[in-house]
């Protein structure tokens, strides 16, 4: 029984807050705590159910399919709807089923507009790489093939791995974040694609967005900590008054 009790203190110490989080939002507003989710579920199901035909397919490939070989304008303006377009070839369940937990848990946790930033980050720097190792060609180390600049990028599977590394940096679950990492590197050494180097891509522009938050919320925690700010060890005095007069502005 003690490896057990030990497993579950560590999963607890590592998914507890997180879950924790989710599941208070999900118990008090259920689905209309992640609407934003909802709907990149509904709007990528759709357009799986497009590429279906022949002339959906065309529709979706003009609106959302960007390709290294594309022009850069061009690529740029399909880059948003790009998040939201699966793999024709792939199981479509797979990517609904990542969007719904990985995006809904990052819209509960960070909030609609930091959970498609840091998703646009990921996806638009996967879509950049593309273009310079092509660029570069197969003799560079971080070179492409000529053939891959036909490739469509990866849809939302950059997009995801990229929201997953950031909320277990944000919530210090480093085991699962490591896997993440882990997995994506096994992808690369054993299939060798663009996507799985898109992937990384995308994990090394969150990581860079990890370090940006850590840096800014540094001074942050320091001012919260007993004595910051003073020689004496002291908390910092509040400049309220017991006689606060009406023009008396308090600095708390």
């Amino acid at each position: 029984m003690r490896p057990v009790r030990a497993l579950r203190r560590a999963a607890r110490r590592e998914w507890g807050p997180l879950s924790a989080a989710v599941r208070a939002a999900l118990t008090a507003d259920r689905l209309w705590a992640i609407p934003m989710t909802v709907a990149a579920v509904c709007l990528t199901a759709l357009l799986h159910a497009l590429q279906q035909y022949s002339w959906g397919l065309g529709v979706v490939h003009g609106l959302g399919a960007v390709q290294a070989e594309d022009p850069l304008p061009l690529s740029l303006l399909r880059t948003p709807l790009s998040l939201f377009v699966p793999a024709p070839d792939l199981p479509v369940w797979g990517a609904l089923a990542q969007i719904l937990v990985v995006f809904g848990t990052a819209e509960i946790c960070l909030g609609r507009w930091r959970t498609l930033l840091i998703a646009y980050v990921a996806t638009l720097s996967g879509t950049l790489y593309a273009r310079i190792g092509v660029a570069l060609g197969p003799d560079g180390l971080f070179g492409l093939p000529a053939s891959d600049a036909r490739i469509v990028d990866t849809g939302p599977s950059a997009a995801v791995v990229g929201l997953a590394v950031y909320l277990c940096y944000l919530y210090r679950a480093r085991f699962t974040g490591a896997l993440v990492v882990a997995a994506m590197v096994a992808e690369v050494v054993l299939k060798n694609n663009l996507a799985g180097k898109e992937h990384l891509v995308a994990i090394a522009a969150v990581l860079v967005l990890c370090a940006y938050t850590a840096r800014r919320d540094r001074p942050r925690d320091q001012e919260s900590r007993p004595g910051s700010g003073t020689r004496s060890g002291a908390p910092p005095i509040r400049s309220s008054n017991l006689r606060r007069g009406p023009t008396q502005r308090t600095s708390w």
